[in-house]
């Protein structure tokens, strides 16, 4: 049983050796290879603008927030507008 593990562990380091390939090959295949190049820098153009408009996103909802907490502090009482007044029903209100 020994035996077999200790097979297994030596073709477990060969086996992902193969299937990930180095990132210095990656590096040759993107200044070799114009369409590969070309997918590379369309890929990573779409990642920086996703990760700038996360950003953005992010700093717009933090400053309305931040707007919105400023403007509980700033209001009173008397700034929200008053309930119109209420009408009686007939069957409540006393005789002429």
């Amino acid at each position: 049983m020994s035996d077999l593990l200790a097979r297994l562990r030596d073709r477990l380091p060969r086996a992902r050796r193969r299937q990930a390939p180095s990132l210095f090959d990656e590096l040759v295949r993107i200044e070799t290879d114009p369409a590969y190049r070309a997918l590379f820098l369309a890929q990573l153009d779409a990642a920086l603008d996703e990760r700038h408009t996360a950003a953005q996103t992010a700093v717009v909802e933090e400053i309305e927030a931040a707007a919105e907490r400023r403007r509980a502090l700033i209001r009173s009482p008397g700034d929200r507008p008053k309930p119109p007044p209420r009408k009686r029903s007939p069957c409540c209100s006393a005789p002429p």
